[in-house]
């Protein structure tokens, strides 16, 4: 993310802003405080972030004030789905707890993609409070999904390249556009999954599989609802252990990844849809283990096997073959990138039945 000096973030340019049709909204309308010209009374009852809330930006933006602000990126519902699985009921409130110090920051408000960079990687003014309509590719989208999507699309990880479509001077919102980003016709949506993720049919939608015509070899030879694109197409990606949270005695939150490393593995699809047919897919191992949240009580997800630890990933290090595809025989005969039981620690095998492949294909 590129560095901003302190005087940056802050600093209103009068006459760019001046320009901008939030001009004629009052300060308070947004940033509550007091509209009187003494400087401590101005800001007293400030919000020291404007909120994701229908009462704010959904005053005027009426067609995506509320759908933002129940979309995936302003809640938590989606850890929240996995994490209730893990625990039981009784646990739920010590688990809200640790969101409240742990997650609930990095959630996106309206602000965080049009007039500054997100609140979790220090903040900012974008443009001298400029409201820009498409979100920067490196000061807000890969700034908050940075520890992988931005190191696998940029080409950071060692010996991995660079996403195809990085190399094509592709943004962020040539795939994820605004319907998806403000969460329209997502209501009660729990899963990135569930929601209207583009595919990669939407733009390719002339390289089927299968019966379906097609001019490369390897498509005609796989039936069209056997795998994931990303199966032959994507690269080693990071797979993180664990992750740990606490807080120091000063109330300040922190979290800890044990170790993490780059991997590829192909495992079994758990949740077979119309949209995600696939019998295989990608997977990646997530941060979590039973003591992740101890710190907040014990045994918290005392049904921690009631999920798996890896799930299905969608990496954003596409190349046109990858190592897995060169021949038949890389991906076939290799059990290197199928997770079998053997590539599983033995204290989660339980947790993963649903994605390890029994068998490999060869």
């Amino acid at each position: 993310m590129p560095e901003v000096a302190a005087w940056e973030r802050v600093w209103i340019d009068a006459e760019t802003y001046g320009d901008d049709v939030h001009s004629y909204i009052n300060c308070t309308d947004c940033h509550e405080g007091q509209a009187v010209d003494d400087f401590e009374s101005a800001h007293e009852g400030q919000r020291t972030r404007v909120v994701n809330s229908p009462e704010v930006c959904g005053d005027c933006h009426l067609d995506v004030g509320i759908p933002a602000y129940n979309s995936l990126h302003n809640t938590l519902a989606g850890y929240d789905t996995a994490l209730y699985e893990r625990s039981i009921p009784e646990n739920h409130a010590a688990i809200e707890e640790m969101q409240e110090y742990h997650c609930n920051d990095c959630h996106a408000t309206c602000g965080d993609c049009h007039v500054s960079q997100p609140f979790s990687v220090g903040g900012g003014l974008l443009e001298g409070h400029t409201f820009v309509q498409s979100p920067s590719m490196s000061r807000n989208c890969t700034a908050c999904h940075g520890s992988r999507i931005r190191a696998e699309y940029y080409g950071s990880n060692e010996e991995v390249t660079s996403d195809v479509h990085f190399r094509a001077r592709m943004d962020c919102m040539e795939c994820h556009q605004a319907d998806e980003m403000h969460g329209m016709d997502m209501e009660g949506v729990e899963d990135r999954y569930d929601s209207a993720t583009p595919t990669c049919q939407t733009c390719h939608e002339d390289l089927g599989m299968g019966e379906r015509d097609t001019e490369i070899e390897e498509h005609a030879e796989h039936a069209e609802d056997i795998m994931s694109c990303q199966v032959c197409h994507s690269q080693p990606y990071t797979n993180c252990v664990n992750c740990h949270v606490e807080r120091t005695e000063d109330d300040i939150a922190f979290f800890s990844v044990e170790d993490h490393y780059l991997d590829f593995r192909i495992g079994l699809n758990p949740d077979v849809t119309e949209e995600r047919p696939y019998t295989y897919v990608v997977l990646r191992h997530v941060p979590i283990d039973p003591d992740s949240f101890s710190f907040y009580g014990e045994d918290l997800l005392v049904n921690f096997d009631n999920r798996p630890t890896w799930v299905p990933a969608t990496p954003h290090n596409i190349v046109r073959v990858a190592p897995q595809a060169e021949d038949c025989h890389q991906c076939h005969d290799n059990d290197d990138v199928w997770l079998t039981e053997d590539a599983v620690e033995e204290e989660e095998r339980d947790a993963n039945q649903d994605v390890i492949v029994p068998e490999v294909p060869y």
